[in-house]
């Protein structure tokens, strides 16, 4: 395969979750909430101008400057290590984290926001649900658990069997 064709999972992650988040925007008010099922998944849309957890620095306008820059430069160092990546996991991987910060990056630069619309409540006792999030984030995340999931059994047994 050739190394840039791995570039193909990022625009499909970048079409669907661009696709979600245009029929959300289209069919469901800000704040809107429709139970998939009765507690675990529901639909709701939210536009973030904040980051992870709707982290925030107070401002919409420095927000969208600080998060567009943070984005752009965690863009940049995904291509590098991509450039750098030696396997095909690796490769998938920084593909998918890279279609999920550039569908965040489009709605930062056009709306001023992200759209998230996945609601769940997870088991936990921390919190009463998960903040919601969107396709691109969860593109990040398993892209994140694979790497990890690789570096910490698959790597040591590359390691142990030399």
């Amino acid at each position: 395969m050739n190394r840039y064709s791995y570039f193909w999972i990022s625009l499909v992650i970048i079409f669907i979750d661009q696709l979600s988040k245009f029929f959300i925007r289209k069919f469901l008010d800000v704040g809107q909430v429709i139970k998939v099922t009765k507690k675990l998944i529901w639909i709701t849309y939210v536009r973030n101008t904040g980051a992870a957890f709707s982290f925030s620095f107070g401002s919409h306008l420095l927000n969208k400057i600080i998060f567009i820059i943070i984005t752009i430069a965690a863009i940049v160092l995904i291509i590098y290590l991509f450039n750098k990546s030696k396997t095909k996991i690796e490769k998938v991987t920084f593909a998918m984290i890279l279609g999920g910060a550039l569908g965040n990056l489009i709605d930062r630069i056009a709306l001023g926001s992200v759209t998230d619309f996945i609601w769940c409540d997870f088991p936990d006792v921390i919190m009463t649900r998960w903040p919601v999030f969107n396709i691109a984030d969860s593109c990040i995340v398993v892209a994140i658990i694979l790497m990890m999931v690789y570096t910490l059994f698959h790597r040591k047994e590359t390691v142990e069997e030399k």
